[in-house]
C-alpha cells in the first residue's frame, strides 16, 4: 500500500513539527502528573513523548516510499518497547496505563499530522489532553454517579443511536399519519431535553436553591416540580416566596421547552408560536423577583424533582401516547375540523403537553396551517398551567395559592386571548 503525501519539502517540515509539538503538549502533562517520581523512573518523559511523535511522523514519511507496512512494524517495535518498560517498573509504583496509552496516541497521532491530517491530528491531541488534564473531574463525576443515571444513559443511547435509525421513515395507519421514524425521534428529543434537565438539577439546582432547581426543573418536568415545591411549601410557610418563585420559573420554563422542541423540529412554526408563548412566560415569571426579594432564601439542598433521568418504558409508554394522540387528532381534524383538533389540544393538556405538541407537529408537516397550530399549542399550554395552578393551590395551601395561582391563571387567559382575539 502506497502513502500519498505532499512532496513539497516545507509541508513535510511543517507536518513533522506538527507531530514533534503533539508530543510535546502530551508529555508536558504526562509529566507533570510524574513530577514527584524518581529520575528514571516514568514510564516515559517530555523528551520521550516528543520522539514518539517524530517517530510516527518519521514512519509515516518513510511508509511513502517503502509501503504501508514500514508504520504497522514501528508501531509494534513502540508496542513492545512500551510493554517492556512497563513491566520492568517497581511493583510498588503506580501502574497505570493511562501513560502507555497516551505513548501510542502520540505516535499514531504524529503519523496522521505527516499524512496530511493535520487538523484531525491536532484536534484529537487537544482531546486527548483534556481526557489527562481533566482526571481529578473525570473521577469526581464517576463517583457521583449513581447506577440508575448511568442506566438511563446507557438507555438513552439505546432509544437514539441503536433504535431509532432502524425504523422506517414513511407513513402508515390512517390517513399515512403514522411515522415510526418521527415519532420516534420526537420521544428522543423529549428524552434529551429531560435528560439534560435532570443533570442540570443533579450539579446545579441541588446545591445552589430553589431556582436553579425551579428553572432546570421546568425542562423536565414542570408538574413533578409544582408537586414537590408545593409540598415543601406546606411545611416550610416561611419560605413560600421562594418556594413559589421556583414554581413559578419551573411553570414558565415549560413554555421556554415548548419553543424549543419546535426550534428543533419545525422552526418555521416558531415565527408565529414565538410571541403568544413568549408572553406567557413573561406573565408567569413576573413575580418572581418581587417574591424573591421579599423572601428568604432556603440554606438547604433541594432534592431532585425527577428520580430517574430516563426510562425505558416511560419512553415507550411516551411514544404508544404521542401515537394514540397523533390518529386522534388526526380523526377529530377529518370529523370535526379545527374545533375537534382544539377540544384535543384543551384534553390533553391536562395531563401533557409534549405528547399534544409533537402531534400537532406532525400534522403541520402535512397540511395544519400554522395559525391553528399555534391556537392548540396554546390552548394545551393553558389547560396545563390552570391544572397546575390547582395542583398548588390543593396541596401548598392558601398561602402559597395566593402566590402561585393568579400569574399562572393569568399566564393562561392570556394566551387565549392573544391567539383568539
Amino acid at each position: 500500500m502506497e502513502f500519498a503525501m505532499a512532496v513539497d519539502p516545507v509541508d513535510t517540515l511543517m507536518h513533522l513539527l506538527l507531530a514533534l509539538a503533539i508530543g510535546l503538549v502530551i508529555g508536558i502533562e504526562r509529566g507533570w502528573q510524574d513530577r514527584d517520581m524518581p529520575e528514571g523512573q516514568r514510564l516515559a518523559g517530555v523528551r520521550t513523548f516528543a520522539l514518539l511523535g517524530l517517530l510516527g511522523g518519521g514512519a509515516t514519511l518513510l511508509a511513502s516510499h517503502l509501503g504501508g507496512w514500514m508504520v504497522g512494524i514501528s508501531f509494534l517495535g513502540v508496542c513492545a518497547l512500551l510493554i517492556a518498560g512497563y513491566l520492568a517498573s517497581p511493583l510498588d509504583q503506580d501502574r497505570s496505563l493511562t501513560t502507555l496509552v497516551a505513548a501510542l496516541l502520540v505516535f499514531v497521532l504524529g503519523g496522521l499530522a505527516v499524512h496530511g491530517h493535520a487538523l484531525a491530528a491536532s484536534t484529537s491531541a487537544v482531546i486527548g489532553l483534556l481526557i489527562l488534564s481533566y482526571k481529578p473531574t473525570l473521577h469526581h463525576w464517576l463517583h457521583g454517579l449513581e447506577r440508575q443515571e448511568l442506566s438511563a444513559g446507557i438507555q438513552l443511547l439505546l432509544i437514539s443511536v441503536v433504535m431509532l435509525p432502524l425504523l422506517p421513515n414513511q407513513g402508515y395507519g390512517p390517513w399515512q399519519i403514522l411515522n415510526p421514524y418521527r415519532i420516534w425521534w420526537m420521544v428522543v428529543i423529549i428524552a434529551l431535553i429531560s435528560f439534560a434537565g435532570y443533570f442540570a438539577i443533579r450539579i446545579i439546582g441541588a446545591r445552589r436553591g430553589l431556582l436553579a432547581t425551579g428553572l432546570f426543573g421546568g425542562l423536565a418536568s414542570s408538574t413533578a416540580v409544582t408537586l414537590h415545591l408545593s409540598r415543601l411549601g406546606k411545611k416550610l410557610p416561611r419560605l413560600q416566596g421562594a418556594i413559589a418563585s421556583g414554581i413559578l420559573l419551573a411553570c414558565g420554563t415549560m413554555y421556554l421547552r415548548m419553543m424549543l422542541v419546535v426550534a428543533l423540529l419545525h422552526d418555521r412554526l416558531l415565527a408565529d408560536l414565538w410571541l403568544p408563548v413568549s408572553a406567557m412566560a413573561l406573565l408567569t415569571y413576573a413575580p418572581i423577583l418581587f417574591y424573591w426579594r421579599h423572601g428568604e432564601e432556603p440554606a438547604m439542598p433541594v432534592a431532585s424533582m425527577v428520580k430517574n433521568p430516563l426510562e425505558l418504558v416511560t419512553a415507550i409508554g411516551f411514544g404508544l401516547l404521542l401515537m394514540l394522540v397523533t390518529v386522534l387528532g388526526a380523526f377529530l381534524r377529518e370529523t370535526f375540523g379545527d374545533a375537534g383538533l382544539f377540544t384535543l389540544a384543551t384534553v390533553s393538556g391536562v395531563a401533557d403537553v409534549d405528547a399534544v405538541v409533537l402531534s400537532l407537529i406532525a400534522m403541520a408537516r402535512e397540511s395544519l396551517s400554522a395559525d391553528v397550530f399555534v391556537k392548540a399549542c396554546v390552548l394545551a399550554a393553558a389547560t396545563n398551567s390552570v391544572v397546575k395552578a390547582g395542583l398548588a393551590s390543593s396541596v401548598g395551601g392558601l398561602n402559597l395559592a395566593l402566590r402561585v395561582a393568579a400569574p399562572l391563571l393569568g399566564a393562561a387567559l392570556l394566551g387565549v386571548v392573544l391567539v383568539f382575539a
